[in-house]
């Protein structure tokens, strides 16, 4: 009797043609091993009997039906055996229980496109791609499968060609709307957001990692006169920092700035103490909290008087952020140059302090700063008090109205192909 894992150790070693011996040993012995059947399917699909691959995986898919490696397997089948359609079913069926499984999901999206579905295709290839080369794959010939370059290629091909269509999709309904004055940076963010137009940045320091707008004049720290908003927000800082007060008296509202423990091990760091960032959010992902609005009404009607960045699911940010003594937060970039972060201290203990592209700035309570997140900036409070500054999402004050509308435009439809890829 043969070892239990024997099987796998030959298939770990190389040794197919052994292990799909025994895999066959153990079908006749045990009909229902859905790894048996698995394995003497794909042998008998490189051996050309497609009829009997399909039969062997059809019965595992019965047997175990959110299996995706099995369902992949049985798409592979049903193509092989002249069955298109059904192989589409097989492998949509994959996908979704499994979605990791970037291989399925590849074929998926090529019987999309063969039965002529190329936006849903299209989707589907994306996030193909983007799975495979997240894990160091597909990204050159060495790292794809030979069986897997022409499929591979093809999908390359596709988003290359989808993405030069999504710019034209992006473009005309602002066209439409706003006429073609005025749009010439907005038209060439779109175009290095596609890959088609390289990046020509006014200072080597700034690297937005998802959107950026050339020809924006550019500095880490932005004049405060250009921001005709600031005196009056200043002049409601005391009563500001009284809501707070009573806020984190109460001791509601609060959540974590980073939603997981990997997420705060890779960007916080402790100065002998564990460290901690936590938010009273007005908006998160552009969504406003009413009840920390209800709370601090007087905070609340301050926010509603500066130009906030307003674009579904994307912006604001806007929360009272709290340090923990020791916090430091590692240096990061932003998403975008279309948009200015303002900081109005509250809380400003000792040896606080923000550096924005390697310039130091010394919070002072009440005296708001503005600053280009897109440079590469850091935070820390290396005192033993908490340090609470209120933070805010606004527009980078050189933007025209109109490109600020049409930056609104193009991120919600990024965002919004970006969700279907997600749910793809």
């Amino acid at each position: 009797m043969t070892d239990g894992n024997e099987p796998l150790m030959l298939l770990a070693q190389g040794r197919i043609a052994e292990a799909e011996a025994e895999y066959e040993r153990r079908l006749e012995a045990c009909p229902t091993d859905l790894m048996a059947l698995n394995v003497v399917a794909l042998a008998a699909l490189r051996l050309g009997q497609a009829r009997r691959a399909r039969e062997l995986l059809e019965r595992a898919a019965q047997l175990a039906p959110q299996d995706g490696a099995t369902l992949h397997h049985l798409g592979r089948a049903r193509e092989a055996s002249g069955d298109p359609a059904a192989a589409l079913v097989a492998d949509q069926a994959a996908v979704r229980a499994a979605p990791e499984h970037f291989i399925a999901r590849l074929h998926y999206a090529a019987g999309l496109e063969s039965q002529g579905n190329s936006e849903a295709a299209l989707l589907q290839y994306t996030r193909a791609l983007k799975d495979a080369q997240a894990g160091g794959n597909w990204s050159d010939a060495p790292s794809t499968p030979v069986a897997l370059r022409p499929l591979v290629e093809r999908a390359v091909v596709a988003v290359r060609r989808g993405r030069l269509e999504l710019t034209d999709r992006l473009l005309a309904p602002l066209v439409k709307r706003y006429g073609r004055s005025g749009l010439d940076r907005v038209e060439a963010a779109i175009r290095i957001y596609n890959g088609e137009q390289q990046p020509a940045y006014a200072d080597a320091r700034q690297r937005p990692t998802f959107f950026y707008i050339p020809r924006l004049p550019t500095s880490a720290y932005l004049d405060r006169r250009l921001f005709a908003w600031i005196p009056a927000y200043e002049a409601a800082y005391a009563q500001i920092r009284a809501e707070l007060s009573e806020l984190m008296a109460a001791e509601r509202g609060s959540e974590r700035v980073f939603d997981s423990d990997e997420l705060e091990k890779e960007h916080l760091r402790g100065l002998n103490v564990a460290p901690g960032w936590d938010g009273y959010y007005f908006y998160r992902h552009g969504l406003r909290r009413n009840e920390n609005c209800s709370a601090c009404p007087i905070t609340a009607r301050a926010l509603d008087s500066i130009e906030l960045i307003r674009i579904r699911d994307h912006g604001p940010e806007v929360l009272f952020s709290v340090f923990t003594p020791g916090t430091h937060l590692l240096p990061h970039r932003g998403v975008t140059n279309a948009r200015a972060v303002s900081h109005l201290p509250l809380i400003v203990p000792e040896d606080c302090a923000l550096n924005v592209g390697g310039e130091l700035h010394a919070w002072r309570e009440g005296r708001a700063v503005v600053f280009d997140d897109t440079f590469e900036h850091e935070a820390w409070n290396r005192s033993g008090s908490v340090r609470v500054v209120l933070i805010a999402d606004v527009w980078n004050p050189y933007l025209t109205d109109v490109e600020r509308a049409a930056v609104t435009d193009v991120i919600t439809a990024i965002g919004d192909l970006r969700v279907a890829v997600e749910n793809g």
